[in-house]
């Protein structure tokens, strides 16, 4: 029986890999298979980085499968832990993720991208929030977007549903990098290697610090990092890693990260 989500481990770095052809859509069953992975990829301290990315050369996802939608599936159906996609809402997610955007990239779909956090995207990519068609809301995009674009920007794309291509994108400061094709999972592991080279436990505190400081005055978040009121703060002040790293500053050595 074919799953709807493929999970590969290199070491440190966890692959998945949504593959539901013919658009990689995603009805509730399958955001629970995101989210199990996600948690797996979460829970386990030797996974250090994610790479979520679509089967297929066409669509990275086309988001909210409308054919189940049209059977009688609620769009406020159980989508697991994490959410719709598995990555949105779940909580204590606080490891990097790379999105592999190797082709469309629609309404959830263009979320479930938006929920990494660093996007490559192929060069044929193409990004788009067709909801207002379907007559539905964006829900994570309308809350995300117009904090990392420009208002008008983001407007256009919720209100008229326009398509944006990778170039755009890159341009608008939504991707990354843009690759060709036949690069895009080569550049998504390499970048991955350096990510799980780097220090766990900071981070962490990048970002839970990130997340959980968009409700707080910058004075409120300060405070909070001051006086560790951030677990994972606490984790890495408190750690073997915060006194290696300035140990390998003063040997001028490479620091050893062990994420404790």
């Amino acid at each position: 029986m074919h799953e709807p989500v493929r999970m590969v481990c290199d070491g440190p770095i966890f692959e998945v890999v949504l593959d539901r052809p013919k658009a990689n859509a995603i009805d509730a069953a399958t955001s629970r298979h995101l989210g199990a992975a996600f948690t797996r990829f979460r829970d386990d301290p030797g996974l250090r980085v994610a790479i979520i990315t679509g089967g297929g050369e066409k669509f990275f996802s086309a988001g909210w499968d409308l054919l189940a939608s049209a059977a009688g599936e609620p769009a406020d159906a159980d989508y697991g832990p994490g959410g719709f996609g598995g990555i949105q809402e779940l909580p204590n997610l606080n490891k990097p993720i790379i999105a592999a955007v190797n082709g469309m990239a629609v309404g959830g779909g263009f979320e479930l991208a938006l929920s990494a956090d660093l996007i490559i995207a192929a060069e044929h990519a193409r990004f788009a929030l067709p909801e207002i068609s379907a007559g539905t809301l964006a829900e994570a995009a309308t809350i995300r977007l117009p904090r990392r674009i420009p208002y008008h920007i983001a407007m256009e794309l919720l209100l008229l549903g326009r398509w944006m291509g990778a170039r755009e994108a890159h341009q608008r400061g939504i991707v990354n990098e843009v690759v060709a094709a036949e690069e895009l999972m080569p550049r998504a592991r390499a970048l991955a290697a350096v990510l799980a080279a780097g220090p766990p436990l900071v981070f962490a505190a990048i970002k839970e610090v990130s997340r959980e400081s968009e409700t707080l005055s910058f004075a409120d978040a300060m405070e909070h990092i001051r006086h560790r009121r951030f677990s994972s703060v606490e984790a890495l002040y408190s750690s073997e890693d915060q006194q290696e790293g300035a140990r390998a500053f003063a040997a001028k050595r490479a620091p050893v990260w062990r994420g404790r």
